[in-house]
């Protein structure tokens, strides 16, 4: 089962799936609920939805590499105050 809980985002179906289909789950249970929180805001913060399709394949991917968050963001802007300055 995936641990849902996050920092302040709920889990997207999609992650969900791709997550189970990669037979990431206990992969993503390692996670803290910060680093989770991390990927379920980057993956859903795209305003376009290719662009979400997008970052969910390389969450996958770099998750799959055991990267624990995404590579080159700035931090959940709904989580750290400071990282906001970073989106419009």
């Amino acid at each position: 089962m995936i641990t849902e809980k996050t920092a302040f985002h709920d889990i997207t179906d999609e992650l969900k799936a791709a997550l189970q289909k990669e037979n990431l789950t206990e992969y993503w249970n390692s996670l803290t609920d910060i680093q989770r929180n991390e990927w379920v805001c980057w993956t859903t913060m795209a305003k376009q939805q290719a662009t979400r399709d997008k970052r969910l394949k390389r969450a996958i991917e770099e998750m799959l590499d055991g990267d624990k968050t995404p590579c080159c963001w700035p931090g959940c802007p709904h989580r750290r105050p400071n990282a906001a300055k970073w989106f419009k």
